[in-house]
C-alpha cells in the first residue's frame, strides 16, 4: 500500500524524527511512501533520500490555498491509500488537514486521511481532527489521554479515534559501555559536575527552560553546589536563554549543546532528564529514550506524561511553571541513589513492555491496512523480516 505524510512544517522536532523513522521503516517491509511538506524542510529532505516519493509545495503561498500549491497536494493525495496528517498549530486561517480534506473533497480523491495527534490546545478546533464528514477519516491519538479528550471534549465518535503509542528505539536505546567513553568527550563537562542534567528540544517558551534555569539556580546556592545543566537543540529562545543563564549567575553550571541526530550519546552522558514544558505536550519521545537508556526523569504533569512517568517510581512530575518544584523533585530523584537505581531499572522495563517502537511501528502498519481493507498481521511482517 501507499502510506502518505502530511508535515507542513520546516522544524526537526521529535514528531519529525518519527516521520523520518517511520518512513524508513515502512519502506522496509515493501511499502510505498508519500510525502506532503514544504520544500526544503527537513522531512521532504530526510524522507526523499530513504526512498519515498515527495511533494514539497510553498509554505509562505500555501496559506492562500492557490491553484498551484493545491495541485501539489491533490497530486500527492491520490497516489496514498491513507494519509497522516499530523496536526500542528494553525497558520493565520491555514491548517494543514483541513486543507487536506478541502483538496480530496474538491477532487474526490478516495484517500483516508488520518489526523495525528498528542497534543490537546484548548484553542484547536474540532475540524483539525475531522476536517469534513463527507470524506473518508479517522483520527491517531498517540496518548490515552488525548484519546479521552477528544472523544469527550470534542464529541468525537469513539470508534473514529484509534489509540496507537508512537514508542521508541528499545534496541537503539540501551547503554553501552563504549559509547558512554564517547559521550563524556562530545559532552565535556567540569570533572566535579553531578548529577548532570539534560532538556532536549526546541528552544522556545512552551519548552519551559527559562524555569529549568531558575531551578537550577535554586539547587546550585543549596544543596547540589556541582550540578550542571546541559540543554540541548536549536530554536528562537536560545540567545534570550544564554542571556538568563549569565544574568541569573550560573554560567559555570549550564552548558548549551546543538541539535543532533544521535542523541543516545546524551543519554549516556547526564544522569536526569528534565522535561520543564509549560504546555502543548503529547508524550515527548525524549521521555521515552531517557527511560529506554535508564535514566529517570523529572517532567512536568501533563498529557500522556503520566502514562510513562509514574510518581516514585520512574522518575517523578511537578506542576508546569513550578521552579520550586522542579527544584524539590530533582533533589529527591538524586539524594536517595537506591531509589534512583529502582526508577533506572522500572523505566527500562516499561520501555521494553509496552513502548518499544518496532512493536508500534508494525501496529501502525496493522491499523492502515485494516482502515484500507487489506490484509496484514503483525505476525506476517515478522515471518517476511
Amino acid at each position: 500500500m501507499n502510506i502518505g505524510f502530511i508535515e507542513d512544517t520546516y522544524l526537526r522536532g521529535g514528531t519529525q524524527i518519527w516521520v523520518t523513522e517511520a518512513n524508513r521503516f515502512f519502506l522496509e517491509q515493501g511499502e510505498e511512501i508519500t510525502i506532503i511538506a514544504p520544500t526544503g524542510s527537513y522531512v521532504a529532505e530526510e524522507c526523499r533520500k530513504a526512498g519515498a516519493q515527495a511533494f514539497t509545495y510553498d509554505y509562505d503561498k500555501v496559506g492562500s490555498k492557490d491553484t498551484e500549491n493545491k495541485k501539489v497536494w491533490t497530486d500527492g493525495l491520490q497516489n496514498c491509500d491513507v494519509a497522516v496528517c499530523t496536526v500542528h498549530p494553525p497558520r493565520d486561517s491555514f491548517h494543514c488537514s483541513v486543507f487536506a480534506g478541502e483538496c480530496m473533497k474538491e477532487s474526490n480523491v478516495n484517500t483516508i486521511l488520518i489526523p495525528k495527534t498528542g497534543t490537546i490546545v484548548p484553542e484547536y478546533k474540532r475540524e483539525f481532527y475531522l476536517p469534513d464528514e463527507s470524506i473518508r477519516s479517522t483520527i491517531i491519538a498517540i496518548t490515552g489521554f488525548t484519546r479521552t479528550y477528544l472523544i469527550d471534549s470534542y464529541k468525537l465518535p469513539a470508534t473514529g479515534v484509534e489509540l496507537i503509542y508512537q514508542g521508541t528505539e528499545v534496541r537503539r536505546f540501551t547503554t553501552n559501555a563504549e559509547r558512554k567513553k564517547e559521550s563524556f568527550k562530545r559532552y565535556s563537562l567540569p570533572d566535579n559536575a553531578s548529577p548532570v542534567l539534560g532538556n532536549v528540544g526546541m528552544f522556545e517558551e512552551r519548552k519551559g527552560q527559562t524555569v529549568l534555569l531558575e531551578a537550577v539556580k535554586i539547587l546550585v546556592k543549596g544543596s547540589h553546589p556541582n550540578l550542571h545543566l546541559i540543554l540541548v537543540g536549536e530554536g528562537p529562545d536560545e540567545q534570550m536563554l544564554k542571556g538568563k543563564v549569565e544574568d541569573m549567575g550560573i554560567g559555570e553550571h549550564v552548558t548549551f549543546f546543538p541539535f543532533t541526530r544521535e542523541p543516545v550519546f546524551i543519554f549516556e552522558r547526564i544522569d536526569v532528564l528534565v522535561l520543564s514544558s509549560l504546555y502543548k505536550e503529547g508524550l515527548p519521545n525524549v521521555l521515552l529514550e531517557a527511560m529506554s537508556m535508564k535514566v529517570p526523569v523529572v517532567s512536568s504533569k501533563m498529557a500522556g506524561v503520566p502514562e510513562v512517568v509514574r510518581d516514585g517510581e520512574t522518575g517523578y512530575m511537578v506542576e508546569p511553571g513550578k521552579s520550586d518544584q522542579l527544584a524539590e523533585a530533582i533533589s529527591k530523584i538524586w539524594s536517595d541513589q537506591t531509589a534512583y537505581q529502582k526508577m533506572s531499572e522500572n523505566g527500562r522495563i516499561l520501555m521494553e513492555e509496552k513502548f518499544d517502537k518496532e512493536i508500534q511501528f508494525a501496529r501502525f502498519l496493522e491499523y492502515f491496512h485494516k482502515i484500507a481493507g487489506k490484509e496484514y498481521t503483525y505476525a506476517q511482517q515478522a515471518r517476511r523480516t
